[in-house]
């Protein structure tokens, strides 16, 4: 039976923390509507010191700050967006219009067609997320989106160069120096100098998340990616040193971002809790690790392998790396998580930066009803029908009883109507 050697916050500490979060962005958002630029300037200031005549890059400013970044910083950007495109590509080339007769005369199909236009929220903070670029932008454009635009913060008062490299390498139709909630509200509503789009994606922290969710009906999203999630699975082949580290290697991303490890060995787990704070001792962010992992860590033995599974499940995290003597195991059992790194070669920095797949990851158990951001999150299916007249009668006789039987007297009259036009025996109905 699964048990706890640590736990993190209870539920009830988690759930106040967000009625704050919640509340912080609905003023936000009614800011940004009722007074569009001028709040989404204050905001600025207020949250990031940052106050420019223009938000939005010119070309040439564009330009110029690609000039000054380090050429091997661009070439590792042009090599991880190679690696998110191709695997991109190759996810929108699974996915195929269909048309079939599925009767004499009636003709079904689905198109996949691209959103419109999409605005990408690219974090900065204390890290500039730069990879973010290549998991929005460059995959909204591979699947075919006309108009993307991409937000993302100056940081400390800087403009994060390499950042805006890599949004203007994967395609990003305009830029701007924007973060937070007001660069989501004012993607989403749009201002006197934004024009809204009709979706916005991206990872970001507890209020981008939080942002995302109140936003959502007036435009679409590509998820709740909030922050993130890591779950170790191990066994008794899995070291100490290796869990830590990856765990640890998460957790730097904010004071709220869980971590956990399950594990079949008892001494593996309090080896773990050592192994922690022993790199805690040296690990340079460790100022925000630490919150992380004493706030939200945990570490769960359980029994078994088929345990682990339940109990992973139960967690739906974000990410799931596995350490165990067969990590196909959980590929072929698991069915809640954002993504799975199987094996001691691969871990989650792999993926956040340069393997392929995309980093923006449902978190906060989301993975129990939706998959990351990928080409199909910018594709709209949809269907369309055509019908012989021969075909239109013969169903229009079974669709005339069927919307009699509920009721709806004028949805028949649309059926009766084809079945007097196009049938042969006039006296059926």
């Amino acid at each position: 039976m699964a048990y706890f050697l640590k736990e993190g916050k209870s539920n009830q500490e988690v759930q106040e923390a967000d009625s704050k979060v919640r509340d912080t962005v609905s003023s936000v958002i009614k800011n940004v509507e009722e007074n569009g630029d001028q709040a989404v300037r204050e905001l600025s200031e207020k949250f990031d010191k940052w106050s420019p005549e223009s938000f939005r890059l010119s070309e040439q400013e564009i330009q110029d700050i690609v000039n000054s970044v380090p050429a091997q910083v661009i070439e590792d950007i042009k090599f991880a967006q190679a690696q998110i495109r191709n695997f991109a590509q190759k996810q929108k080339d699974s996915l195929q219009d269909l048309e079939v007769e599925t009767l004499p005369g009636v003709v079904l199909g689905h198109k996949n067609i691209p959103v419109n236009s999409v605005g990408c929220y690219i974090p900065g903070g204390r890290y500039p997320m730069v990879a973010s670029s290549h998991m929005s932008v460059l995959t909204a454009k591979v699947a075919g989106v006309k108009r993307v635009i991409a937000c993302t913060p100056p940081i400390k008062g800087e403009i994060p160069a390499a950042t805006v490299a890599a949004m203007h390498l994967a395609g990003a139709d305009e830029i701007y120096l924007l973060g937070g909630i007001q660069a989501m509200a004012a993607m989403a509503i749009g201002t006197e100098t934004i024009e809204s789009v009709d979706m916005i994606v991206g990872p970001g922290n507890a209020f981008v998340a939080e942002a995302k969710r109140q936003l959502f009906g007036r435009v679409g999203i590509d998820l709740f990616a909030g922050p993130t999630e890591t779950l170790v699975i191990a066994d008794e082949t899995a070291d100490a040193e290796m869990i830590a580290t990856d765990m640890l290697g998460q957790a730097e991303h904010g004071p709220t971002s869980p971590s956990a490890l399950i594990t079949t060995s008892e001494t593996l787990a309090r080896e773990t809790l050592e192994e922690v704070e022993r790199q805690l001792q040296t690990l340079p962010t460790a100022d925000i690790a630490s919150v992380s992992w004493n706030d939200y860590g945990s570490v769960i033995v359980v029994d078994s392998i088929e345990e682990a599974v339940v109990e992973a499940d139960k967690l739906a995290y974000e990410h799931v790396e596995v350490l165990t003597e067969d990590p196909n195991y959980f590929l072929e059992n698991m069915t809640n998580f954002g993504a799975l790194f199987l094996g001691k070669e691969t871990n989650v920095a792999y993926g956040d930066k340069v393997i392929g797949t995309n980093h923006t990851l449902p978190t906060k158990k989301a993975a129990r009803y939706t998959g990351g951001l990928w080409v199909g999150k910018f594709l709209k299916t949809c269907t369309y029908q055509r019908v012989t007249p021969e075909a239109s009668a013969e169903i229009g006789e079974y669709a005339s009883r069927l919307c009699e039987l509920e009721g709806f007297m004028g949805h028949k009259a649309q059926a009766d109507l084809r079945v007097k036009r196009y049938g042969k025996d006039k006296a059926k109905i």
